[in-house]
């Protein structure tokens, strides 16, 4: 489609720059390239001085996208801004595409066909997508000129939302919105992280919200920030079935529109019900039956994506996904609620996105990059093995699972969904529902280790390291996706960051069948010169192994802090002393609780052995910018009891 577009007519301008004579740029770009740069960017490596876009809405609801932003590179570091892209799908057709330098002396520069590509998606090497992108490397981007982009797209025609994503990570001048609506038909916004801005009615039911100096988002010296695309302010206007009164009520016709376009494609075929039916055969409860389908779709569906226009939104049918034995997380959550239905198990479909925040309960929206499963689980059930449960507003409870995460047990989640929001699609009682974050119980790693210390500072010994859940299903995924000598180097590298001049000595995994079993690591290592020499003393650090901190500062806070995961860490270790020392002096111990978490360490020496022992424990996976001050006094206790040493002595 796209290459006999782009062919023109001989002689003028293509719909992708120019072809053989290079055209003046617009009124609106020239004009653009006046705005003087704000005194707020002069740190940036580029400022974004205008962006609009213009939707045309037909009567079928279908729109055409115009935009319009002009970008000024201000440092040569800025020149990735220059690149100006539009993307799009079997079902979608960009109607123009052009752009222009215009230098600081006023010179305008078109980009010719030469200066255009096409790519595909490449955001995953399991991916097999009909999404493409047009890519624009305009000529002459140096400091001081303006990259000017136009381009026209027709939408597709099932998305009734645009979402406005106007924040940047440098600063905006000027942004604006424009959305021309047939008469009669509705519409209604939304906000993130961003006040509200009512819109001009520029022409009856034209609307247009403007924006002026949207400042920079810029996260990269922020530690421990949330992700950046959930942080960023943004706006989604609806004008379809969703364009009604209240949230939960777009919520809900979000939801419908969710379950019709997933319709029947969970009917099981004869061949599904066949395998459940014999997976299931036997099992003595819930949580036996839960299991076997869960286990069975997680060990033999492989994961692999394959998208053609509304297939990025819509599941094959479960009948092919099971002939094929591959799908993405909508297919695979496809077939979990087709076998879950032979089984007499209600599941449905969870919309979600695994950048936690992204999905906000206050702005209903159908964009996500995830899909999950919410299982329905009987009021008389109860199964401590059923972490991740939630409560609907119809009094329910439903189980979450994500069937394409291939290493954590059904009944547990992994952390970077615990704590986000998802859309619960269960039909006209549809509702946006915050998933679970688990007890501390349900992850962590506990270590022993037994080493010797010789009289030369030399530590030796073995440590054995038990993973359970989340954490358990991070070391499975790192067995699956290297060999033997990159597990070798990657544990060597990881406990040199701990230990300075440590070699490996040997290293084992197990990893038993069943995923709710602890994943272990045993390895031993040796490292010279570990104890430091002060005249006849020895200063030893007690704590061998495991950092388990969070990287933090001391900077003013003001976004969210991201914790990662709940969990409970626990470690151990004894140290043989060597012969002719004893222990002069041991560090003190640290009782910390601060709510969130909480640190708990101990030091003893008994019968010429040095023992060490700390339990840690993280309650929640966000905290407010308000608890800053408390997480660094956290941080800073964990950093010393880590660091410090006991001072050995010769009898």
């Amino acid at each position: 489609m796209l290459a006999i577009a782009a062919a023109g007519i001989p002689g003028q301008a293509s719909i992708f720059g120019g072809k053989d004579k290079p055209q003046p740029a617009p009124q609106w770009a020239v004009d653009a390239a006046k705005v003087p740069t704000p005194a707020a960017a002069k740190d940036f490596e580029a400022v974004v001085l205008s962006d609009e876009y213009l939707l045309t809405v037909d009567e079928k609801g279908r729109a055409v996208e115009r935009e319009r932003e002009a970008i000024r590179i201000l440092k040569p570091q800025g020149r990735e801004w220059a690149e100006c892209a539009v993307s799009y799908d079997v079902d979608e057709k960009i109607n123009s595409f052009r752009v222009w330098t215009i230098t600081p002396g006023g010179k305008q520069l078109q980009a010719m066909e030469a200066d255009f590509r096409e790519v595909g998606d490449t955001s995953d090497r399991v991916l097999l997508a009909t999404r493409k992108t047009r890519i624009a490397n305009p000529p002459g981007v140096d400091p001081g000129a303006v990259v000017v982009c136009e381009s026209e797209e027709q939408m597709q025609s099932y998305i009734d939302e645009k979402l406005w994503r106007f924040q940047d990570s440098v600063p905006v001048v000027s942004e604006a919105l424009e959305v021309d609506l047939p008469p009669g038909r509705a519409h209604t916004e939304a906000w993130h992280n961003y006040s509200a801005t009512k819109p001009v009615e520029v022409t009856p039911n034209h609307w247009r919200w403007e924006l002026t100096q949207v400042p920079a988002l810029d996260l990269r010296e922020v530690r421990s920030a949330p992700h950046w695309i959930s942080l960023a302010a943004r706006m989604s206007v609806q004008w379809g079935d969703a364009a009604v009164p209240g949230k939960d009520n777009q919520w809900k016709a979000i939801g419908v529109w969710f379950d019709q376009l997933e319709a029947h494609r969970t009917d099981p075929s004869p061949e599904i019900t066949a395998k459940t039916q014999e997976l299931i055969a036997g099992t003595p409860d819930f949580y036996s039956k839960l299991s076997r389908v869960a286990g069975y779709i997680q060990k033999n569906i492989r994961y692999f994506v394959v998208e053609r226009g509304i297939g990025g939104h819509q599941a094959h049918p479960a009948s092919d996904i099971f002939h094929y034995r591959y799908g993405d997380c909508k297919d695979k959550a496809t077939l979990t609620i087709s076998m879950l239905q032979v089984a007499g198990i209600h599941a449905y479909y969870v919309p979600v996105d695994d950048r936690r925040g992204f999905v906000d309960p206050e702005l209903p929206s159908a964009f996500g990059n995830h899909m999950i499963t919410a299982i329905e689980v009987p009021a008389e059930i109860k199964d401590d093995r059923l972490q991740a449960l939630v409560k609907a507003s119809n009094g329910k409870r439903y189980l979450i699972f994500d069937p394409t995460d291939e290493r954590t047990p059904i009944g547990n989640l992994r952390s970077d969904l615990q704590g986000s929001y998802g859309l619960l699609v269960i039909g006209s009682e549809s509702q946006a529902v915050q998933l679970p974050v688990l007890d501390p119980a349900a992850n962590g790693t506990e270590r022993e280790g037994s080493f010797k210390l010789a009289q030369d500072g030399t530590i030796s010994g073995g440590v054995v390291a038990s993973h359970t859940g989340p954490a358990g299903g991070i070391l499975r995924y790192m067995l699956k996706e290297t060999d033997e000598k990159e597990r070798h180097d990657a544990l060597e590298h990881e406990i040199g960051q701990q230990i300075s001049g440590v070699s490996l000595d040997s290293y084992k995994f197990t990893e038993p069948e069943a995923l709710d079993k602890p994943m272990k690591l045993q390895y031993e290592i040796t490292a010279h010169q570990y104890a430091k020499a002060m005249g006849p003393l020895l200063l030893v650090r007690p704590h061998v192994l495991g950092e388990d901190s969070i990287a933090f500062d001391d900077k003013p806070r003001t976004v969210a802090i991201e914790l990662g995961a709940t969990g409970h860490w626990r470690d151990r270790y004894d140290i043989v002393l060597p012969d002719g020392f004893v222990v002069d002096e041991l560090p003190n111990p640290v009782d910390l609780d601060v709510g969130f978490a909480s640190y708990h360490s101990a030091f003893s020496a008994k019968d010429k052995t040095l023992h060490y022992e700390r339990e840690y424990t993280v309650r929640q996976v966000e905290l407010p910018p308000s608890k800053a001050a408390e997480l660094r006094h956290l941080e800073g206790a964990i950093r010393s009891d880590e660091l410090a040493t006991a001072v050995l002595k010769k009898q």
